[in-house]
Protein backbone atom coordinates (compact mmCIF):
# COMPACT_ATOMS: atom_id res chain seq x y z
CA UNK A 1 0.00 0.00 0.00
CA UNK A 2 1.40 3.39 -1.02
CA UNK A 3 1.73 5.95 1.73
CA UNK A 4 2.90 9.51 1.29
CA UNK A 5 3.47 11.60 4.40
CA UNK A 6 4.28 15.29 4.10
CA UNK A 7 5.98 17.47 6.67
CA UNK A 8 7.73 20.80 6.91
CA UNK A 9 4.89 23.25 6.48
CA UNK A 10 4.39 26.20 8.77
CA UNK A 11 3.74 29.89 9.13
CA UNK A 12 6.40 32.22 7.78
CA UNK A 13 6.75 35.82 6.78
CA UNK A 14 6.96 36.89 3.17
CA UNK A 15 10.45 36.46 1.83
CA UNK A 16 11.14 33.46 4.03
CA UNK A 17 11.90 29.89 3.06
CA UNK A 18 10.62 26.43 3.83
CA UNK A 19 11.55 22.91 2.87
CA UNK A 20 8.71 20.45 2.54
CA UNK A 21 9.39 16.74 2.76
CA UNK A 22 7.37 13.75 1.64
CA UNK A 23 8.23 10.30 2.95
CA UNK A 24 7.10 7.61 0.54
CA UNK A 25 6.56 3.98 1.40
CA UNK A 26 5.16 1.12 -0.61
CA UNK A 27 5.74 2.99 -3.86
CA UNK A 28 7.33 0.61 -6.30
CA UNK A 29 6.56 2.25 -9.61
CA UNK A 30 10.15 2.76 -10.64
CA UNK A 31 9.14 4.65 -13.76
CA UNK A 32 6.85 7.00 -11.96
CA UNK A 33 6.85 10.71 -11.50
CA UNK A 34 6.45 12.39 -8.17
CA UNK A 35 5.19 15.88 -7.64
CA UNK A 36 3.87 18.64 -5.46
CA UNK A 37 0.46 20.22 -5.71
CA UNK A 38 -1.20 22.95 -3.70
CA UNK A 39 -4.71 24.11 -2.98
CA UNK A 40 -5.59 27.51 -1.58
CA UNK A 41 -8.96 28.17 0.06
CA UNK A 42 -11.65 28.60 -2.55
CA UNK A 43 -9.35 27.58 -5.39
CA UNK A 44 -8.77 24.42 -7.35
CA UNK A 45 -5.78 22.23 -6.68
CA UNK A 46 -2.86 23.10 -8.95
CA UNK A 47 0.38 21.39 -9.79
CA UNK A 48 3.49 23.32 -8.84
CA UNK A 49 6.36 20.93 -9.59
CA UNK A 50 7.13 17.41 -10.68
CA UNK A 51 10.19 15.26 -11.04
CA UNK A 52 10.61 12.20 -13.23
CA UNK A 53 12.62 9.09 -12.47
CA UNK A 54 15.56 10.46 -14.48
CA UNK A 55 15.56 13.60 -12.38
CA UNK A 56 14.10 15.93 -14.97
CA UNK A 57 11.86 18.59 -13.48
CA UNK A 58 9.06 20.91 -14.48
CA UNK A 59 7.54 23.84 -12.62
CA UNK A 60 4.48 25.99 -12.80
CA UNK A 61 5.27 29.45 -14.17
CA UNK A 62 4.19 31.05 -10.90
CA UNK A 63 6.92 29.28 -8.93
CA UNK A 64 9.82 29.06 -11.37
CA UNK A 65 13.01 30.33 -9.84
CA UNK A 66 11.66 30.07 -6.30
CA UNK A 67 10.69 26.40 -5.90
CA UNK A 68 13.03 23.46 -6.26
CA UNK A 69 11.84 19.86 -6.32
CA UNK A 70 14.26 17.06 -5.55
CA UNK A 71 14.42 13.55 -4.19
CA UNK A 72 16.99 11.58 -2.29
CA UNK A 73 19.19 8.92 -3.86
CA UNK A 74 17.12 6.10 -2.45
CA UNK A 75 14.09 7.81 -4.00
CA UNK A 76 12.09 7.39 -0.85
CA UNK A 77 11.83 11.04 0.13
CA UNK A 78 10.64 13.90 -2.03
CA UNK A 79 11.46 17.50 -1.22
CA UNK A 80 10.23 20.93 -2.17
CA UNK A 81 12.44 23.85 -1.32
CA UNK A 82 10.48 27.09 -1.35
CA UNK A 83 12.33 30.40 -1.33
CA UNK A 84 11.12 34.00 -1.44
CA UNK A 85 7.72 33.03 -0.14
CA UNK A 86 4.79 35.24 -1.06
CA UNK A 87 1.38 35.55 0.57
CA UNK A 88 -0.13 34.01 -2.55
CA UNK A 89 1.84 30.83 -1.84
CA UNK A 90 -0.43 30.22 1.15
CA UNK A 91 -2.08 26.85 0.58
CA UNK A 92 -2.21 23.23 1.60
CA UNK A 93 0.64 21.47 -0.15
CA UNK A 94 0.25 17.85 -1.25
CA UNK A 95 2.78 15.29 -2.29
CA UNK A 96 1.72 13.01 -5.11
CA UNK A 97 3.03 9.96 -6.92
CA UNK A 98 2.20 8.57 -10.30
CA UNK A 99 -0.30 5.79 -10.76
CA UNK A 100 -0.10 5.24 -14.47
CA UNK A 101 -3.00 2.81 -14.52
CA UNK A 102 -5.56 4.41 -12.24
CA UNK A 103 -4.41 7.95 -11.67
CA UNK A 104 -6.96 10.65 -12.43
CA UNK A 105 -4.87 13.82 -12.21
CA UNK A 106 -2.69 14.72 -15.17
CA UNK A 107 0.10 17.22 -14.70
CA UNK A 108 3.22 17.87 -16.76
CA UNK A 109 2.91 14.59 -18.62
CA UNK A 110 2.39 12.44 -15.54
CA UNK A 111 -0.68 10.67 -14.28
CA UNK A 112 -0.93 11.13 -10.52
CA UNK A 113 -3.03 8.87 -8.38
CA UNK A 114 -1.44 8.62 -4.93
CA UNK A 115 -1.74 11.51 -2.50
CA UNK A 116 -0.51 12.52 0.90
CA UNK A 117 -2.62 14.21 3.53
CA UNK A 118 -1.07 17.62 2.96
CA UNK A 119 0.97 20.12 4.92
CA UNK A 120 -0.16 23.71 5.43
CA UNK A 121 1.97 26.65 4.35
CA UNK A 122 0.87 30.09 5.51
CA UNK A 123 2.72 33.21 4.43
CA UNK A 124 2.08 36.55 6.09
CA UNK A 125 2.93 39.90 4.58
Amino acid sequence: QVQLVESGGGSVQAGGSLRLSCAASGYTDSSGCMGWFRQAPGKEREGVARIERDGSTMYADSVKGRFTISKDNAKTTLYLRINSLKPEDTAMYYCAAENWMYGTTWYAGCRFGYWGQGTQVTVSS
